[in-house]
């Protein structure tokens, strides 16, 4: 915000995000609740149902900052004043924002990988795979999200050698997920279009491909941005495209777990709960 008053087509744009988190927000917190109370536990649907949350909890603090924003550009006149408690407000968000949007990114890369070992390695994946293996995996990405965010922003006041080290981590460990993604997703594509056994892929696996597609086009702008300018609370306005771009990411995510699992029979008007059901049914396909 550069002066007292901010401009029409950026309250718009901002007022345009604002209704694109809300209707993110109720798909992933339809996601949550069913996924959380409603479905028997698999070992994919434990990377949906934390991928999910991490999109439904970066909803909500972009949501906050944007009716911040809103509002301070509202009364600006009576609110100016605050403004400086509004760029603290803005600094914690960002530091959350972070920290869900990097565990979102690593738990998509777990979720594919996941299911390209189980076709690798269907004995195994049946047999002899750890109970709680995606329960221990999705702790430790959010525990290294959480490790080097905080690590990202305690050397926010501190030298800006130490700034530029920790954002090429943050970038290198962006590029291992993005490849992680794009090479299991590629892999299992053509293992199954190209191999001597020809088979339709199952519903999970082109929920997993269309969420990881969305990813790149949606959500790596954001992700770059975020990682390479460091900790900034003009780096969270909503005058960026990337940010309406992010919420358009995870906005569409739970649409996508919804119309794979309905569309094979075109029943769209299904409930929800029979939707995710059969997209956790598919799982055993493929």
């Amino acid at each position: 915000i550069s002066g007292p008053r901010a401009a029409p087509s950026l309250i718009a744009f901002a007022g345009v995000c604002l209704g694109i988190s809300l209707c993110g927000l109720a798909g992933n917190g339809v996601v949550v609740w069913f996924l959380g109370f409603h479905t028997k536990q698999s070992p994919f649907t434990v990377y949906i149902l934390n991928l999910a949350v991490a999109d439904f909890s970066l909803l909500l603090l972009l949501l906050l900052l944007l009716l911040a924003f809103l509002t301070l550009a509202a009364f600006c006149t009576s609110l100016w004043p605050f403004i400086h408690h509004y760029q603290h407000f803005v600094f914690v968000l960002g530091f959350l924002c972070h920290l869900f949007d990097l565990s979102s990114l690593g738990l998509l890369a777990a979720l594919s990988v996941e299911r390209c070992v189980s076709v690798l390695c269907p004995i195994w994946s049946r047999c002899h795979r750890p109970r709680h293996l995606s329960a221990l995996v999705s702790a430790a990405l959010w525990a290294l999200a959480g490790l080097l965010v905080s690590s990202l922003y305690g050397t926010y006041t501190y030298t800006e050698d130490s700034e530029t080290i920790l954002a090429g981590v943050a970038l290198a460990i962006l590029v291992l997920f993005s490849l992680m993604m794009l090479v299991s997703n590629l892999f299992l594509l053509l293992k199954l279009r190209c191999g001597s056994r020809r088979r339709q892929p199952g519903k999970l696996f082109v929920a997993i491909l269309l969420n990881v597609l969305l990813f790149f086009a949606f959500g790596i702008p954001f992700c770059m941005e975020v990682f390479i300018h460091l900790p900034d609370s003009g780096d969270l306005f909503p005058e960026d495209p990337s940010l309406l771009l992010a919420l358009l990411n995870c906005t569409l995510n739970p649409v996508m777990y919804v119309l794979v699992g309905s569309c094979r029979r075109r029943r769209f008007q299904r409930s929800v709960r029979v939707a995710l059901d059969r997209q956790e049914y598919g799982s055993t396909r493929l």
